[in-house]
């Protein structure tokens, strides 16, 4: 019958490991060794994340840049062309629909607010009037228009909410 050895805990070191007190130092070095690697990596990794954020943002930048320019232009000619106030008109119309579809070809909306309820979120309403013939908290009139970004609102509609309660005032 062979008899198995059992590993007696090391008295001397106080979790009851078996192993001699010369190895420890070297594993805990080991150990903190792979700690540091993996820290560095770490930040290596976070730095180079950041670091092509901002590339990233720079490049949507700079092609929305690009496709703006010939937006410019087109105020540019419209200003030094000697023309009668209907062609100026008719240019200034064109150029602020390249500009429209400028913004939606980045995913830019406008927040089409009059008409519908009130949104505090996408809408700041500057004064509030009544109109029996409108639904109450109706959005009568849009001062200024609200963009958005997807769900991100870029600036709230500036607007006139329809308050039934101003009647009885």
């Amino acid at each position: 019958m062979t008899s198995k050895s059992k590993s007696v805990p090391n008295a001397d070191h106080p979790s009851g490991d078996s192993k001699p007190a010369a190895e420890e130092p070297n594993e805990l070095a080991l150990l903190k060794d792979r700690f540091l690697r993996l820290a560095a990596d770490f930040d290596n990794f976070r730095r180079r994340t950041a670091q092509e954020a901002d590339r990233r943002a720079a490049s949507q930048k700079e092609s929305f840049i690009h496709d703006l320019l010939p937006t410019l232009d087109n105020f540019e000619r419209a200003l030094d062309a000697e023309s009668s106030h209907d062609q100026l008109r008719e240019g200034l119309q064109i150029t602020l629909q390249q500009l429209q579809q400028l913004l939606r070809k980045h995913g830019v909306a406008v927040d089409d607010a009059l008409g519908k309820p009130f949104d505090p979120h996408r809408q700041e309403a500057l004064t509030t009037r009544c109109d029996p013939t409108q639904p109450d908290g109706t959005v009568l009139q849009v001062f200024q228009r609200g963009y958005r970004h997807g769900d991100e609102v870029l600036r709230p509609a500036k607007v006139i909410v329809n308050d039934h309660a101003r009647a009885e005032e």
